[in-house]
């Protein structure tokens, strides 16, 4: 096999997008276009990339850091010239060159092995990836010869009628030996409708000078698409998430419905989870095995175990162990750790905390910034009381406790192994092991106080 290379053309603003953030780095299923390509470029064993930047050039650099070499283009005078600009790192190297655009998120890299290989075996000097649109508008045409044989290309505003008739349609994506390319992009001009240099024009310089130049055509449209606006990116957003559910379905992953679930290009998922209408599953989220992801739950770059159920919930960087169950309408903020059999029921909020093996808080209760030993019971209403509006605090609470509904857990606090607290306590000291806090006023009864009560509302009416 060739030694691979490739060039990836992303300079462009993208002025249809409307946006302050430059085109290539808009995100598709939560990373950039441009990764998207980079990804699918890699896995076609290309051994050097080197991307062309000009608009955003240093944070185009930032996502793609150790990932591509760069060269710049300062102007923005066509694609030829652009890839024009990586002659200095790639001209003296031998084998076939790839360029694509950094806008074409949907391009696999089973379909960039395939051109690859049809190139290879062609022994082309330049091989463009075709496909059939049923609406070629706003695409360069595939012009052939009589004999089938690629003639050349021409761009949607410089073709006549008979041109823009053609339903071929050039993806913007080639492959040519590294040597040849460089040495027609020496030759292209600007004589067009736009006064810019086409790299398209390379193919009727290579057919000029003799040279053999082949096209493959590719099974899946859909892959070719282009992002120039919202639209096109909404577009692209859906077929990616189709294809990433496909995946995970091939997989073993059991889908309710798999129209109305949206998951990222980096979430793993294991055989036999359950995921139900309506989930979103973002950032680096691994999901364990015969687990349950409940309707219309979020779930953001967290860790789930195997058999755990999740319902109605939202998790964000969260560690789930085995058999917990969460929800429903339960939320999981960072570094929220529940141990194996743990559960957080509904309108429980926890952050930064650790509940422990067996542990359990059932309803309407906050855990922020605490180390919850096993088997705890934490009762309805329960607060941690963290921040005293300045510093976070700490409480430590042990195994075996009992904290009673309606509790205020003032830290930083340490509740012994086996101690109870009476519900409606307000904590801020420590309790030992195996005691009973309880930490409220005793009740006073006032009689015949309604009179009182019902005298005070008239007079303030």
């Amino acid at each position: 096999m060739e030694k691979r290379l490739a060039v990836v053309l992303a300079a462009g603003k993208g002025t249809r997008m409307k946006s302050e953030l430059y085109k290539v780095l808009h995100t598709i299923n939560g990373i950039s276009m441009v990764e998207h390509v980079l990804r699918a470029v890699q896995q076609s064993n290309v051994e050097r990339i080197v991307t062309i930047v000009g608009h955003g050039a240093e944070t185009v650099r930032d996502v793609l850091a150790d990932q591509s070499e760069f060269a710049l283009q300062e102007e923005q005078l066509g694609t030829g010239h652009a890839v024009l600009q990586a002659k200095d790192l790639l001209k003296d190297e031998e084998g076939s060159t790839l360029v694509i655009c950094g806008d074409t998120p949907l391009f696999s890299a089973e379909t960039l092995n395939q051109l690859f290989k049809f190139h290879e075996e062609s022994n082309a000097k330049g091989t463009i990836l075709t496909a059939i649109a049923e609406d070629p508008t706003g695409y360069g045409r595939v012009v052939r010869q009589s004999d089938k044989e690629v003639s050349r290309i021409v761009e949607q505003k410089d073709a006549n009628e008979e041109e823009q008739a053609i339903t071929e349609i050039n993806t913007g994506t080639y492959v040519f030996n590294n040597k040849a390319l460089f040495e027609a992009l020496d030759k292209v001009g600007n004589e067009n409708a736009q006064g810019e240099y086409y790299l398209p024009d390379v193919i009727s310089i290579m057919k000029e000078a003799g040279d053999t130049v082949k096209a493959f055509t590719m099974d899946n449209f859909d892959e070719a698409i282009g992002v120039n606006d919202r639209i096109a990116l909404a577009e692209a957003t859906r077929l990616m998430t189709k294809r990433i559910n496909e995946k995970h379905m091939r997989n073993g992953v059991t889908f309710i419905n798999p129209t109305a679930t949206y998951i990222e290009a980096d979430v793993e998922i294991g055989q036999d989870t359950l995921i139900e209408s309506g989930v979103s599953l973002k950032g680096n989220t691994k999901i364990g095995s015969h687990s349950t992801i409940g309707s219309n739950s979020e779930i953001i770059s967290s860790t789930i175990a195997d058999h755990v159920e999740i319902r109605q919930s939202v998790l964000e960087f969260a560690n789930v162990e085995e058999n917990v169950t969460v929800g429903p309408f339960a939320h999981l903020r960072a570094k929220s750790v529940l141990k194996e059999g743990a559960h957080i029921g509904n309108f429980v909020e926890v952050k930064n905390s650790v509940v422990g093996k067996n542990s359990k808080a059932g309803h309407l209760t906050y855990i922020g910034d605490a180390d919850i030993g096993t088997d705890v019971n934490v009762g309805c209403g329960t607060v941690f009381v963290n921040y005293d509006g300045k510093n976070k605090f700490r409480s430590t609470i042990g195994n075996d406790v009992f904290i009673g509904s309606g509790s205020n857990i003032v830290a930083p606090v340490t509740v012994g192994d086996r101690a109870i607290i009476a519900a409606g306590s307000t904590v801020n000291s420590d309790v030992p092991e195996e005691a009973l806090a309880i930490a409220r006023s005793r009740q006073e009864n006032k009689d015949k106080y309604w009179k009182r009560f019902k005298d005070k509302q008239n007079l303030e009416d």
